[in-house]
């Protein structure tokens, strides 16, 4: 792809790769006139700007120079220094050197000239800076002249050996070793390149062809190896590009050959050193792969001779190139579309002639008009790699690797890359507050670890919340639970005392007073007013009239005196009376005590008295209904209460043992959860289960789904802070959840020999044998009701010769069924009509029987599609053979089948119809059935109960009658359908198979489903049952909730939504998750697919669905998408809508 282009007749060069912006310099080339003919020259410096779409170069400087320049070299000399831009070195005629400041060259102030010097004899040809030392430059010119120049002392150049070459020789090329400071190499017209070592001022190796027919126009040195380097040949007899390696200096690595003609200049790329550019006098350049020797990128043919190729320093991808007829263009080897040039090319000079007018379109020769496509790089080149990467691993790891800090020139060759694995902590104080949690759990020290808390906390809230877990673990739980709501016994005797004292000195004397006298007689009165009403019923014995009596007349202490006396039904409707006429501040309270409604109470008391209703709970509850009232109250104060009761509300969960309840109602008060709030949390809860564990045992704890996601939560956390060990004994050992059992295995393999010695975890995924035969499915569909019936064909008048076709196959896994395969067959005639009629074959033929092709090709390797042990097919009436003496090759003979099984001799009448053959007198011959004979189940299957078979009758002989192969039609099967016997003609394949019937066969011929009406002689025959109504089952019980919730969800829904699309998606969701209920009618989701629905149907109800959510990709995540992608979406979907109509 064509990016900038100049027209100028000019050398050029590139900035150096420290430069930014990127420039590009060019100098009047001394090889090429223009019609004026004049000698003078002009350096310019040129910005490259790639933001630019258009193809033109900015010019940033200019100036005119005394001569012509046959190249240019931009060194890095100077750029330390504030605002330079390095030093260009130009060679030009008569052995003139100039070098140039390129700061003043930009800024046009200063003179831009630093020296010239004129001390080669001829023209300076080849130029090049010492990578390593930017102060010393290298010019060659003729008659073998090599100086090398001291940019700081510029009066003296230093010579590297005597003039050795014999005849002396232009230098057409220069190059500095790219890993060895003081390595130098020239290359020359007669084919050779000369090494020179500057340390011993001469040269130490020449490299040259044999064929004597290389002319070397260029040189380059490997970026990395530093023995290698590659000379080019500009003679059109041999236009190669020769790899020379300076320890096998006899004959060159490689050579390449793609130029038709002599090639003129190459260029190694720094960025990637697998990549090489070449230009030649074939007016092309390519770009090659020296790895592979191939060309990998071509550019289209120029229109004349390319003399100069560089790549761009700064931007690998960018290379330019330097042409005869006054052109230097830049491309990218990220190839594209050439046409797409030639279209911005023409827009550009059509939108200059319309003059406001649209030319017509333009009429272009198709052979023109094709594209010339620049193919890509095949591999992607080096400076696309990753030089430096990091990434992070399971257990906080830290996984590095990057560019070795040494300069490049100090590396040893091969370089080893290193990796690093670092551990990262991030969280100290997490760290340190989950390792004395950790201690404590370990030493069994909490009640000096709660008794830290307590006295480290300022917030009242938390502060109440350690006290009460700390309780948790002691003796009396509720009598101190009583004291922490500010109820106690000792205190109320205190109050009570005092007060009873003040009052008790006047009626003590009034007893004191008291005077025994004589008794005075009392009388009853029978008077008409309440006394005497009263007197009359209490002597007719009728205590409940009296009792109204006293209510009417307000003496409740009366009345509830007789009611005591009346039973416990009088007194307690004289109570509900009482309490009805009697209102007072108390009477409420004094109801719950009599009544001991405790859950009315919970649902009916004032929130404000949350304290004294916990109270109550602990003074008289019992022991079942207690943690069960204790979650009520809580919930009722999360749900009714502000945020403040919702924080309250945690102490009736630790009251009650609901760690579950604990976790979901801390995390409504932290949405977004830090890892010192997690910390706070597990801390509580791993307190809270160790005092269920002192209460009910360790088996007597579990944990719910929101537990299991904070514990989880919390073990990931803690192993991406590198504690490993710390992490995996916080994960309970009994939990068969697989998030917990998937991270336990990986908690274990990730601590290496930490855990020598211990028991690996069980593999927390389902194991798949990877290319197993699919023989269970045929034994599942077995126990489901098949089984093997043989059909034995009906009599003939024609008796023939039959022998077993058995193909042994060595059973995959023995068999206790194994022994009681092998039984006698009875002799068995159907009734009915004949079913078939042999053909009559003319003399001389012989009989052959109808063998299916892979039967005949494969018989060896049929499967045992059935798993079942022993022979397949199935022992049974085998297909019929020919005789003896006419046995097909691929059969099993009378004597090896006598062999392999242990059979009998019988004699079965009757034809076969599935062979054609001539009559023969009957013989015997060992055939095998199951007990009882044909249509019997094989006994080397696994034993069925209640399965029947039905002998054939004549509709079935009409049935099994042959027809032509022309007449084979579908026909719908019935819905009780018994697959016919071996296959004898073409099969035609089924469309649907009704309910309960087998679904798929194995392709073996004599056991896949024939057409109707094909004879048939082995068969599966199904289970005998009535057709099955495709109405659904009802739930079961412990699954209603979830419907209720849907569907209850779906009508909140719809009643909310406003917008016609969002109802049409709820209306599409409620048939949707028709197979969820269908799924849980059958039962066959996992348990922990249904816990997770459960959980998310309580989020429903709850009106939590942001925790629903969450919830729902934890079930997601950890199950099998076979499993549940038939509702799930679906459930997702429906949530989130709810969320958003709710928010």
């Amino acid at each position: 792809m064509k990016l900038k282009e100049l027209e100028r007749p000019a050398v050029q060069v590139w900035s150096p790769a420290s430069q930014c912006p990127v420039y590009l310099a060019t100098g009047t080339s001394a090889q090429q006139l223009d019609a004026s003919f004049s000698t003078n020259g002009t350096l310019e410096i040129f910005e490259v700007d790639f933001r630019d779409p258009s193809l033109d170069l900015k010019r940033k400087g200019v100036l005119s120079a005394s001569s012509r320049f046959y190249k240019l070299i931009w060194g890095s000399f100077g750029n330390g220094l504030l605002e330079a831009s390095g030093v260009i070195a130009g060679g030009g005629n008569n052995g003139m050197l100039t070098l140039y400041n390129v700061t003043h060259i930009l800024s046009s102030g200063k003179e831009p000239v630093i020296a010239q010097r004129q001390k080669h004899t001829g023209a300076v040809r080849a130029l090049d800076f010492n990578p390593f030392q930017g102060h010393l430059l290298a010019t060659g010119a003729s008659d073998s002249e090599i100086f090398i120049w001291d940019l700081n002392n510029l009066n003296v150049p230093m010579t590297p050996g005597s003039k050795s070459q014999q005849p002396p020789e232009d230098i057409k090329a220069l190059a500095w070793n790219r890993q060895v400071q003081h390595i130098l190499a020239s290359a020359h017209p007669s084919g050779k390149a000369v090494v020179w070592d500057l340390r011993k001022n001469e040269p130490i190796i020449k490299v040259s062809d044999h064929s004597n027919r290389m002319h070397s126009s260029g040189l380059a040195w490997h970026p990395e190896i530093a023995t290698q380097l590659v000379l080019c040949s500009e003679d059109d007899r041999l236009p190669v590009i020769q790899l020379w390696d300076l320890r096998f200096a006899s004959s060159p690595l490689k050579v390449l050959e793609s130029h038709s003609r002599g090639i003129l200049s190459v260029s190694w790329s720094q960025a990637d050193p697998e990549l090489l550019l070449s230009s030649a006098k074939d007016n092309q350049i390519l770009c090659w792969n020296l790895g592979s020797g191939e060309v990998v990128y071509k550019l289209p043919t120029q229109s004349s001779w390319c003399f100069d190729v560089q790549w761009c320093p700064r931007d690998p991808p960018v290379f330019s190139a330097a042409s005869f007829d006054g052109w230097i263009s830049l491309y990218s080897v990220m190839g594209r579309s050439w046409e797409v040039q030639q279209i911005r090319q023409a827009d550009k000079i059509s939108s200059s002639f319309s003059k406001g007018q649209p030319l017509p379109p333009l009429q272009v020769p198709e052979q023109v008009a094709q594209a010339s496509l620049i193919p890509p790089l095949q591999k992607p080149p080096k400076w696309m790699r990753r030089p430096a990467g990091v990434s992070f691993a399971f257990g906080g790891k830290l996984v590095t690797f990057g560019l070795p800090s040494t300069p490049a020139h100090q590396v040893p060759q091969p370089c080893l890359r290193l990796v690093f694995v670092s551990q990262v902590t991030t969280e100290s104080e997490f760290l340190r507050r989950s390792a004395e949690l950790q201690e404590s759990l370990g030493s069994g020290n909490l009640l000096n670890y709660c008794q830290n808390k307590i006295e480290l906390t300022s917030l009242q809230s938390e502060k109440m919340l350690w006290q009460f877990l700390k309780v948790t673990l002691e003796q009396d739980s509720r009598v101190k639970f009583l004291k922490l709501l500010g109820y106690s016994k000792d205190e109320l005797q205190k109050k009570a005392s005092k007060h009873i004292t003040e009052e008790a000195s006047a009626s003590s004397t009034f007893f004191d007073e008291l005077v025994p006298q004589s008794m005075t007689p009392w009388e009853i009165p029978i008077t008409e007013d309440t006394d005497g009403l009263l007197s009359q019923a209490l002597l007719l014995g009728e205590l409940g009239p009296a009792v109204e009596l006293c209510l009417k007349e307000e003496r409740f202490a009366d009345a509830i005196i007789l009611a005591q006396a009346g039973g416990a039904d009088l007194l307690k409707q004289t109570q509900e009376c009482y309490w009805a006429k009697k209102k007072s501040r108390i009477s409420s309270l004094l109801a719950c005590v009599v009544r001991k409604n405790w859950k009315d109470m919970v649902c009916t008391c004032s929130l404000q008295n949350w304290r004294e209703a916990l109270a109550l709970l602990l003074t008289y509850s019992g022991p079942e209904k207690f943690p069960e009232l204790c979650d009520m109250l809580g919930m009722r104060m999360e749900q009714e209460g502000g945020r403040a009761l919702t924080s309250e509300a945690r102490l009736c969960y630790v009251c009650s043992g609901n760690v579950e309840q604990l976790v979901e109602c801390w995390a409504k008060c932290h949405q977004a959860s830090s890892p010192l709030a997690l910390q706070d949390l597990m801390e509580k809860v791993m307190v809270l289960n160790r005092s269920l564990e002192l209460l009910r045992g360790p088996d007597g704890v579990s944990s719910g789904p929101a537990t299991t996601y904070r514990v989880t939560q919390y073990a990931n956390l803690l192993a991406a802070q590198g504690s490993l060990a710390t992490a995996m004994s916080y994960l309970p050992r009994d939990c068969t959840q697989p998030p917990i059992q998937q991270l336990r295995d990986r908690l274990f393999h990730a601590q290496g020999s930490g855990v020598m010695g211990q028991q690996c975890p069980p593999f927390p995924f389902p194991r798949i044998v990877v290319g197993a035969t699919p023989h269970s499915k045929e034994t599942s569909s077995y126990r489901l009701g098949f089984q093997f019936s043989h059909q034995v064909p009906t009599p003939s008048l024609r008796p023939r010769i039959f022998t077993p076709l058995v193909t042994p196959l060595t059973p995959s896994h023995s068999s206790p069924y194994q022994s009681s395969r092998m039984h006698n067959i009875s002799d068995y005639r159907s009734p009915g009509p004949q079913a078939a009629q042999p053909l009559p074959l003319g003399p001389g033929v012989r009989p052959a029987l109808f063998e299916p092709p892979l039967l005949r090709e494969q018989k060896a390797q049929v499967p045992n599609p059935t798993g079942f042990p022993g022979t397949w097919p199935p022992p049974g009436p085998p297909p019929p053979m020919a005789p003896p003496d006419t046995i097909q090759p691929g059969s099993a003979s009378l004597a090896e089948t006598a062999q392999q099984l242990p059979l009998l001799p019988v004699r079965l009448p009757g034809p076969s119809p599935m062979s054609f053959q001539s009559p023969a007198p009957p013989v015997s011959f060992p055939v095998t059935h199951p007990p009882g004979g044909p249509g019997a189940p094989c006994s080397n299957a696994l034993p069925t109960t209640g399965l029947s078979t039905v002998p054939p009758g004549p509709q079935d002989s009409l049935k099994n009658a042959p027809v032509p192969r022309t007449n084979l039609q579908r026909k719908k099967l019935p819905e009780t359908f018994m697959p016919p016997a071996p296959i004898t003609t073409p099969v035609m394949s089924l469309t649907s198979e009704p309910r309960g019937v087998l679904s798929s066969q194995p392709s073996v011929p004599g056991v896949g489903h024939a057409p109707p009406g094909a004879p048939g002689e082995l068969s599966l025959q199904l289970q005998q049952r009535p057709p099955e109504k495709v109405e659904r089952k009802e739930l079961p019980p412990e699954h209603r909730s979830l419907k209720i919730s849907f569907d209850k969800l779906l009508r909140r829904c719809s009643l909310s939504a406003a917008d016609l699309k969002t109802k049409r998606k709820l209306d599409e969701a409620a048939q949707r998750l028709e197979c969820l209920y269908e799924k849980l009618c059958q039962g066959t989701l996992s348990p922990h697919v249904l816990a997770g629905l459960h959980e998310v149907a309580r989020c429903v109800d709850a009106g939590s669905f942001e925790q629903g959510l969450a919830v729902h990709a934890q079930v997601v995540g950890c199950s099998s998408f076979s499993e549940v992608s038939s509702f799930m979406p679906v459930l997702k979907a429906v949530l989130t809508i709810a969320h958003k109509l709710h928010t």
